[in-house]
């Protein structure tokens, strides 16, 4: 009877520690799978670490690419900024030297005008032939119109001419019947233009 009171003992005592067993390896279980969950995950995270750093290298790259590229453009504005301003100050000058240029030959060539008028002067204090007076006056005014046409400076026609305010000043008006309504009666000073530009209007009295 003791005998089988032992035996039984021995198997309770197996069997709990069977039991014993098995709830360790059922607590270990978890633990384990989570250890093969951070595993993988750090084998991913090793896995993508290397593109993560090539994608870096050509971000730092291009944004290399493009700064060279904005400091070359930069460069490149400034010298075209430099270079303008060397043209238009040349433009400038060149300009005004034209323009200087061009006083000095008018200048010059109305020098032979004052000639002809100070001989004509000269003349009426030793002469009393007017008609010969009158002729040298006449030629020096046919000279003078010369020199302006050459300078495609032209009077503005008055002569029955309809009144027009682009080329016109009227400085009165006179009642001169139906049919010289609106047109130049008379015009007691010229105008001219410079070739189409008006330098000084004619001033004339409109009918009315």
């Amino acid at each position: 009877m003791r005998k089988k009171i032992q035996e039984k003992m021995k198997k309770d005592k197996e069997q709990k520690a069977s039991d014993l067993e098995q709830e360790v390896k059922a607590e270990q279980m978890p633990a384990a799978e989570e250890q093969a969950e951070n595993n993988n995950a750090a084998e991913e995270t090793e896995i993508t670490e290397p593109a993560t750093e090539g994608q870096g290298d050509e971000a730092a790259k291009e944004i290399e690419t493009l700064t060279a590229r904005v400091a070359d453009l930069e460069d490149k504005n400034l010298r075209m900024m430099a270079e303008f301003d060397n043209y238009r100050r040349r433009t400038n000058k060149e300009k005004l030297a034209l323009m200087e240029t061009a006083g000095e030959k008018i200048f010059t060539e109305m020098l032979s005008l004052v000639d002809d008028f100070e001989r004509a002067k000269a003349a009426m204090q030793n002469t009393e032939d007017i008609d010969s007076l009158r002729e040298g006056i006449d030629l020096i005014y046919s000279k003078f119109l010369t020199f302006l046409d050459k300078h495609d400076v032209h009077a503005i026609e008055t002569e029955n001419a309809d009144f027009n305010t682009d080329e016109h000043e009227a400085v009165t008006t006179f009642a001169a019947g139906e049919d010289k309504k609106g047109k130049v009666i008379d015009c007691t000073q010229r105008g001219y233009k410079l070739g189409e530009k008006v330098i000084r209007f004619a001033k004339v009295v409109v009918g009315e």
